[in-house]
């Protein structure tokens, strides 16, 4: 394996909520049993205080880092940030990651066997919240036996997961780093959503989510909500950069309706792709998740809801994240500091649009490492800086 890797490492699995005791989820219905997939990497130290809880986001799995096998053709979607000598640093940390409820990547969801039925739930799986996503993870913590957190993080839905997990365990974590996110679900991502949960529930071959066991299950709809997706995930620049109007395997245009613009193939491709990997009722149902999130829930302002936290934050957004773009971060600093918490914002400077959460590791790398050494401490948070930062 090459330096900084977490080498092999191998997905474990958690269940609870067994009858009677199956969890009450926001939508007043109960879910049980409930199985988490999930990957730890490091080592949990003596007094159990080095443990990072990171959290993904709508496509993603509790496979953060390393290979699976040695033959593995792609790590963990973060490897960039977790492993030795990384922004999460598994010499010091223990790095801990589940997959959602709802999810299809070993956690209990739609395309899980209902005990009551012996099938699938498909769309008898009820709906789930953030919310209900946190609760099922604080199980998991529990049953590591960590009582407080040195961290909770992650970008975009994982960014939304760590704030919550502040607002509905706020003794539990002395650290929050939400990336690329926001307090709320926009309009505009909401209805982008929408959009992509249609084409799912368009394809004939949804079969109103009875498709598990077909040799047909809806890929196409599932192949377009994630071209849309995966749209909204660059920046006009890093289009324009790759792809330009370059054709893709002729020098004049077709006059035709068949993609022939490189940029093109490049969506087709990640939608075609995606569906070897995802379920489309999982889509459905963490995209609504993601779209009914407001952490003022149950509070009057956004101030008021954060009012109740108790640790750090380390806020970071991307110049050209148009998904959730740095003005929903300021709002929500806005309100951290509103509300008399310690709190420090970076938006550091990109063209990767929202993927910059995933790719930009060498500009968050050391601020994040700067910020969990002082995470415990009782002094407040004061702004990391260095000649290669920026100072926005």
């Amino acid at each position: 394996m090459e330096a900084g890797s977490v080498g092999i490492v191998k997905t474990q699995t958690f269940t609870f909520a067994n009858s009677p005791n199956k969890m009450l989820l926001d939508s007043g219905r109960k879910l049980g049993p409930i199985t988490l997939a999930y990957e730890t990497y490091g080592k949990l130290d003596s007094d159990r205080r080095n443990a990072i809880l990171v959290f993904h986001a709508l496509s993603g799995d509790a496979h953060v880092a390393g290979k699976h096998h040695k033959n593995d053709p792609k790590p963990g979607w973060w490897d960039n940030m977790i492993g030795p000598g990384k922004a999460f640093d598994t010499d010091r940390y223990f790095v801990i990651c589940s997959n959602v409820i709802g999810g299809c990547r070993g956690s209990t969801g739609p395309s899980s066997t209902n005990p009551k039925t012996g099938k699938p739930y498909a769309l008898g799986f009820p709906m789930v919240t953030l919310k209900d996503m946190v609760k099922a993870q604080r199980e998991l913590i529990d049953y590591l036996g960590i009582d407080q957190l040195l961290a909770v993080v992650g970008g975009s839905m994982a960014g939304m997961q760590a704030l919550q997990w502040t607002v509905t365990y706020p003794e539990r974590a002395a650290l929050c780093i939400p990336i690329a996110t926001a307090a709320r679900q926009s309009p505009q991502n909401i209805a982008l959503n929408e959009v992509g949960r249609r084409a799912i529930m368009s394809d004939p071959k949804w079969q109103r989510g009875n498709y598990y066991g077909s040799r047909a299950p809806p890929t196409d709809g599932l192949s377009v909500a994630r071209m849309i997706g995966h749209i909204t995930y660059l920046s006009d620049k890093t289009l324009r950069i790759r792809f330009g109007r370059r054709l893709q395997e002729r020098d004049r245009l077709s006059f035709s309706l068949k993609p022939e613009f490189q940029v093109e193939s490049y969506i087709h491709y990640k939608g075609e792709t995606f569906t070897k990997r995802f379920d489309a009722n999982s889509y459905l149902y963490i995209s609504k998740a993601i779209d009914y999130f407001d952490i003022t829930n149950g509070y009057s302002s956004l101030e008021e809801a954060l009012t109740v936290t108790k640790g750090k934050f380390l806020v970071i957004s991307f110049s050209s994240d148009w998904l959730y773009p740095p003005l929903e971060s300021e709002e929500l600093v806005n309100a951290l500091r509103g509300a008399n918490k310690d709190v420090v914002y970076y938006e550091l400077p990109s063209t990767y649009g929202h993927d910059a959460f995933l790719v930009e590791g060498e500009k968050m790398t050391q601020i994040i490492s700067y910020y969990l050494s002082h995470a415990r401490g009782r002094d407040k948070l004061e702004r990391y800086q260095d000649e290669n930062q920026p100072t926005s």
